[in-house]
């Protein structure tokens, strides 16, 4: 499938930037910063908010990859996919989903390894995921080709999300 970026036309499936700007990589994103709001809302460690994403993070791309399979597998009349070619494609597609929660979870760790204080690390990998979001956001009006101007505002839009958790954490704290 080819989407015309400008003047210069572009396969989505060779473009390394579109496996980064996905659904699941924002969704990802935004699962890790509810999991880090709630897990503070109860006084959690930055050890116990790096097991609590790290578990649900597994859970739900599971899941996710579960009904990417049973969705994909032999729905397109003439083009049947086999149950292995279902699960790859749903596997492929599902990465943004772990590599999102990815740079969060590296900095919930370094504060369970007590290299820095529970809440630095803690508030740290929230405004992570702002950055992330941000990126995603960025990524996704450059993709489109979009021009400096949009690329900002959608950068900054997408970033928003990630502030809301900031200030739903703040709220609850």
């Amino acid at each position: 499938m080819s989407v015309p970026l400008g003047p210069v036309k572009r396969t989505l499936s060779r473009d390394p930037r579109t496996s980064f700007v996905t659904e699941e990589s924002v969704y990802g994103t935004l699962l890790v910063s509810g999991m880090i709001v709630a897990s503070g809302s109860h006084g959690a460690t930055s050890w116990e908010t790096f097991l609590s994403v790290l578990g649900t993070v597994i859970v739900f791309w599971v899941a996710h990859v579960y009904a990417g399979t049973v969705a994909t597998h032999g729905v397109v009349p003439g083009n049947e996919a086999s149950l292995s070619a279902a699960f790859r494609k749903s596997v492929r597609r599902s990465l943004g989903f772990l590599t999102s929660a990815l740079l969060p979870s590296v900095v919930l760790l370094i504060g369970a390894l007590r290299i820095i204080p529970d809440g630095v690390a803690i508030w740290s990998a929230l405004w992570l995921g702002v950055v992330i979001l941000g990126a995603l956001g960025y990524s996704a009006f450059t993709l489109r080709g979009s021009s400096w101007t949009m690329r900002i505002v959608g950068c900054l839009a997408t970033a928003a999300l990630g502030v809301a958790m900031i200030l739903l954490k703040a709220l609850i704290h």
